[in-house]
């Protein structure tokens, strides 16, 4: 009889869960045009880890440092997300513009407010890194498409590419401080790092262990914790970005048919 998986309290349990079975799918994403990545519990576990070593050697990554996340919802800001909070640092969001009207996902719009946001944080990860020209804090450039292995685009002064760094680095970790559950692990909101699990499980809706869940969120924010809320039970999730949601939704029996071929069952 196989063991029940322990208990998940932070990410480091979350990355000891996903690769008790390391072949099977974790996240499975769907850009804009319909391109399909997925990634195995012992893929993502690799991309956590390079990019946590980045994070650590290049930025001092720890409990206390302030990581600014400005990526779209999409696979690799589940990764940079869990790769943050894996070094005990505070994710830092740019607030949703439908919510706020502080920023404009357009490149180079909000210039002014962008700059405010990176006044107090140690680095900013992001895939518009011109938007950031300017800022004291170092940028990481990161590249979306699947198989991008550069950024592809001018870079501010100093910007480190993601599309290349990342790659350089161990596929497991080299050090890495012990997280202080008492420690800021979000914001906006002040979650604390020993309360991820339960900010993600609180979103209402139970997720049956082992579920393939298909997720559908407009921000960072929601993916991450939804993402979050799935792997902690054993499941995987299969993430639309927020223009093929909009499609979808107007083409029903499309929708029906990939949940269909992606086995969703939550």
């Amino acid at each position: 009889m196989a063991l029940s998986p322990a208990p998940v309290a932070h990410v480091a349990d979350l990355q000891r869960l996903i690769i008790r079975d390391p072949g099977r799918p974790r996240v499975t994403w769907y850009g804009d045009d319909g391109e399909r990545v997925e990634l195995s519990g012992a893929v993502l576990h690799n991309w956590i880890n390079k990019t946590v070593n980045l994070l650590v050697e290049e930025f001092d990554a720890a409990p206390g440092t302030r990581v600014l996340l400005d990526l779209p919802p999409h696979w690799r800001a589940i990764v940079w997300g869990l790769a943050a909070w894996r070094t005990g640092a505070t994710l830092v969001l740019v607030p949703d513009p439908a919510v706020s009207g502080v920023v404009e996902r357009e490149e180079g719009a909000g210039v002014p407010a962008l700059l405010d946001l990176a006044r107090d944080v140690d680095v900013v990860v992001t895939s518009r890194p011109a938007a950031w020209t300017g800022t004291r804090a170092p940028v990481v450039a990161v590249p979306l498409p699947a198989l991008a292995r550069r950024f592809d685009g001018d870079l501010p002064a100093g910007a480190i590419d993601a599309g290349s760094a990342v790659m350089t680095y161990g596929d497991q970790i080299g050090w890495v401080e012990e997280i202080d559950p008492d420690a800021v692990a979000l914001e906006p909101g002040a979650v604390l790092h020993g309360e991820l699990v339960t900010w993600a499980t609180r979103l209402g809706d139970d997720v049956a262990p082992g579920a393939r869940v298909l997720v559908q969120e407009g921000d960072a924010s929601r993916l991450l914790r939804r993402t979050m809320q799935v792997l902690a039970v054993d499941g995987s999730v299969v993430v639309l970005s927020p223009t093929l949601t909009a499609v979808l939704a107007q083409d029903p029996e499309r929708l029906d048919r990939l949940r269909t071929s992606e086995r969703v069952d939550g």
